[in-house]
């Protein structure tokens, strides 16, 4: 084997691996559907959401298909005697502290609800960080799985304009919001510098070497989840829910009545609607912490001023008698003993408190 015909292995090889590249950014293969999940792994009750993945079997990515892939609700066909049930929302809704079968969606399964004599089965598709674009980007993709009712958590925090792409799942996919965008005409600038657009070489298979590390590092951990059903940390000590706050009172810029509605994202809430019909929508006002402590008479929470917080309730409440929504206001429905480390984080009796009122709802729904 002489040196030529070695430099000529290594031209060609080098060659194959640049035109491989090129045709990887050109045409970015959706690697993202391929999964071992619901295959030779158990599908994971929640969407893939971690940030210490040797702990917790799990970690966050960007890559929608992947997280849909390793989902549950994508195992298999529906049944005929399945009432299916979809819910949305923030880390309330995914469940943060809460071991799946202690969440909403699990809480209701395990109720053994039944609508027109089908099983009720609910879907956890909540996910940390709070955007009703990012609420409204996971509803477009999950509507392909037939689901019979849609459950919807909402707060306040999910609306303000300024904060719509501020989730890292919204950011880093530029080509969905530019979709949604236009068939929404939802008040976002495609050319917001908070959307990630990588350029050309960032798109090839070089540049995505992250992504892919992170699609085959959330198989490895499939087995992990699969064997042991841990999804998160559970930590044995955290610190609780703030209760005492300083005298300020501000709300993203404001510093008082009126809540300007022009500055909330409206538009985004009634694309989702748009996006749910004709499946029924149950819109909730999410249980939160009502602080009894220090400056509470300002503050119900760490989020919210009450001013804030109380104008946005009779802006929903409003909108909601308008527009004919199905809409529950449980703000207040927990105690504050309930809640864990956040004022929208509760306890396993908290949720099972929330369960029980909209278990009673979906149950009302019309037969599909």
């Amino acid at each position: 084997m002489n040196a030529h015909f070695l430099r000529n292995v290594f031209i060609k090889g080098l060659l194959i691996f640049l035109v491989f590249n090129l045709a990887f950014a050109a045409l970015p293969p959706k690697l993202g559907k391929l999964s071992l999940y619901n295959h030779l792994l158990s599908g994971r009750e929640r969407l893939p959401f971690g940030e210490d993945s040797s702990k917790s079997y799990n970690l966050s990515l960007l890559d929608l298909d992947a997280m849909f892939a390793a989902h549950i609700l994508t195992a298999g066909e529906k049944t005929p005697d399945e009432y299916r049930v979809i819910a949305l929302g923030d880390s309330s809704v995914w469940g943060t502290l809460l071991r799946p079968q202690e969440t909403l969606a699990g809480q209701l399964n395990a109720a053994a609800l039944t609508v027109c004599g089908r099983r009720v089965r609910v879907y956890n598709l909540g996910y940390p960080t709070i955007s009703l674009t990012k609420d409204l980007m996971i509803l477009e993709q999950a509507r392909r799985y037939q689901p019979d009712s849609i459950l919807w958590g909402l707060t306040l925090e999910a609306f303000p304009l300024e904060k719509q792409v501020d989730s890292p799942l919204v950011a880093n996919n530029p080509a969905r919001v530019d979709e949604l965008i236009a068939r929404y005409a939802l008040p976002l600038s495609p050319a917001d510098p908070a959307l990630v657009r990588p350029n050309f070489w960032a798109r090839t298979l070089i540049g995505q070497r992250r992504a892919l590390a992170d699609l085959l590092r959330l198989q490895l951990y499939g087995v992990l989840w699969s064997a042991t059903g841990i999804d998160q940390i559970y930590p044995t000590d955290y610190a609780p829910a703030q209760t005492d706050f300083d005298s300020e009172s501000t709300y993203h810029g404001q510093s008082g009545a009126p809540l300007e509605a022009s500055r909330l994202a409206w538009s985004m809430l009634q694309a989702g609607i748009k996006a749910a019909a004709p499946t029924p929508l149950i819109l909730f006002n999410e249980p939160m912490l009502i602080s009894a402590g220090k400056n509470s008479g300002l503050r119900y929470n760490f989020f919210y001023p009450r001013w804030a917080y109380d104008q946005w309730r009779a802006q929903m409440a409003q909108q909601a008698q308008a527009n004919a929504w199905n809409y529950l206001d449980l703000w207040n429905l927990v105690p504050p003993t309930q809640f864990t480390n956040s004022a929208i984080h509760l306890t396993p009796n908290g949720e099972h408190l929330l369960a029980t009122q909209l278990g009673h709802i979906i149950q009302e729904q019309p037969c599909p």
